[in-house]
């Protein structure tokens, strides 16, 4: 199939190309505006479908909104005529397209060329009326809060927020190329507008929400990726983080047993952290009463050792990496992992809560006595 993506080195061109790219039997020709009319003649010769995503939306003059929206989408109008064509078109349009602002007018005439180039020629055409589109590659500092907000706290510039109260409906870019995907199968369907489901924000908790994906890389406190939205807003900010700083440093707390350091935490998953431990040297000794655990080495090799704290009776497992076994800590039994190999041990824990100093949940005892024998456990 050939598809002709008009404006395809814009934001939504780029994310749409890149998805097109990587199906199957797509043969996938960008447009934009350093190609040429014979380029865009010899596009339209070829394509199955046409998503025709060129707009101006910034010009020097107001003028530039119709000569840049309505007067290239009747060109391209003009161009199928000749070449009595008649490819399916998915043009992204604009909701200011209801409004009558120059740009939304411009749109607006835009929809119309094509409504009439299909009620004339048979040719299908779906218009999606966007709005507010954010993720990865859009400009910051042009005319998308989210991309702005996003660049200028990941590179610890200052945010304006004129009214933290204001309402904002955001649509992801990967809806929009999924449902512009959508159309690749040919289907005889209607004429009209097409929306993409969006999410509703305002502004000050959208820049809070930012703000806490930079502090991850201190405070360690990942957000409830449950949201759907939140997954979406942390990818595209993600995006812009500059290449220096993706790469960070864990606090570790080191003492004679090795090191520790947590890796990352939530209130919703509990929290991740790793150890490297000394040959000979035992960790734990302890249990909880609410607060359950997994134990994972990585490398090296241990005993974890376990018993419910009202018996004498000692678990044993044997642990090494390469393996892949992990361990379950029940609430009730005191605890411990030894090293027992040569060289250091190093142990993924997660805690199902985050530590909290003022309720630990976490008391010290023995889990073997001098004269207690384990009792091994195939693991």
């Amino acid at each position: 199939m050939n598809v002709l993506v008009t404006g395809g080195g814009g934001f939504i061109g780029r994310n749409l190309t890149a998805h097109l790219r990587a199906r199957e039997g797509c043969v996938v020709t960008p447009f934009d505006v350093d190609n040429s009319a014979d380029d865009l003649r010899a596009g339209l010769e070829r394509a199955d479908i046409v998503y025709h995503l060129a707009g101006v939306n910034r010009p020097e003059i107001s003028e530039e909104f119709e000569i840049g929206n309505a007067g290239f989408t009747r060109e391209i109008c003009g161009i199928l005529r000749e070449l009595f064509r008649t490819p399916v078109i998915v043009m992204s349009s604009s909701i200011q397209s209801g409004l009558e602002n120059p740009y939304g007018v411009s749109k607006r005439h835009a929809e119309d060329a094509l409504r009439e180039f299909a009620a004339q020629s048979g040719a299908q055409v779906r218009i999606y009326r966007l709005k507010n589109v954010f993720g990865k590659w859009c400009r910051p500092n042009y005319n998308s809060v989210v991309a702005t907000f996003c660049h200028n706290i990941a590179n610890d510039f200052p945010i304006q927020i004129s009214d933290p109260s204001r309402e904002l409906e955001l649509v992801y870019v990967d809806d929009v190329v999924n449902a512009f995907l959508a159309e690749l199968p040919i289907h005889a369907e209607s004429t009209g507008h097409r929306d993409i489901p969006f999410s509703k924000i305002t502004l000050g908790d959208l820049a809070g929400r930012i703000q806490s994906f930079h502090d991850m890389r201190t405070n360690l406190l990942t957000p409830d990726f449950a949201v759907r939205f939140n997954q979406k807003l942390y990818a595209t900010y993600l995006s812009y983080v500059p290449d220096e700083a993706r790469c960070h440093r864990l606090k570790i707390k080191s003492d004679r047993r090795g090191g520790l350091a947590e890796f990352i935490k939530s209130n919703n998953f509990g929290q991740i952290f790793i150890s490297r431990t000394r040959p000979g040297i035992t960790r734990g000794n302890h249990y909880h009463h609410t607060k359950t655990e997994k134990f994972f080495v990585v490398e090296g090799q241990g005993i974890v050792r376990m018993r419910p704290i009202e018996s004498s009776e000692v678990l044993e497992y044997n642990v090494c990496g390469g393996t892949f076994q992990v361990i379950d800590i029940p609430p009730g039994y005191t605890h411990s992992i030894e090293n027992i190999g040569r060289g250091d041990m190093v142990t993924l824990f997660w805690a199902s809560e985050i530590f909290d100093p003022d309720r630990p949940d976490t008391y010290f005892l023995p889990v073997l006595a001098p004269a207690e024998s384990p009792v091994p456990v195939t693991a």
